[in-house]
């Protein structure tokens, strides 16, 4: 019996321990403007992660309603590393954007995604 219990106990640990460093990614917290969103056109994009990140290795693109990429100003870490500022260099016109991102969290684990938002007229 003593056997089956530390089989199970190491079993746990091990779960537990695989489960931290699944954590440890930076995952994207949220973002302004948000995913899906309808607003004025914002002077900077802010996204918000789980984890610190590592500014050389982060960072994003903005394709336009006309599958252009917009112009953006160099990207910035805020709020201890976990908040990637990125200015917008133009107003941008009415039309649905997609932003494209990609980070490595400074623990070297990297991410990516996207999500969308949709400047009002």
């Amino acid at each position: 019996m003593s056997l089956m219990i530390r089989i199970l106990s190491v079993t746990a640990l091990a779960s537990f321990a695989l489960a931290g460093q699944a954590f440890a990614h930076a995952h994207l917290k949220n973002s302004a403007p948000g995913d899906k969103a309808a607003v004025a056109s914002p002077s900077e994009l802010d996204l918000t992660f789980t984890e610190e990140m590592n500014l050389k290795f982060s960072g994003l693109t903005v394709t336009g309603p006309d599958k252009g990429q917009v112009k953006l100003g160099e990207g910035m870490l805020e709020d201890g590393g976990k908040v990637l500022m990125v200015p917008v260099s133009d107003k941008l016109a009415p039309g649905s954007y997609t932003v494209d991102w990609h980070v490595l969290s400074t623990d070297g684990h990297k991410t990516e995604g996207n999500f969308t938002f949709t400047v009002k007229p």
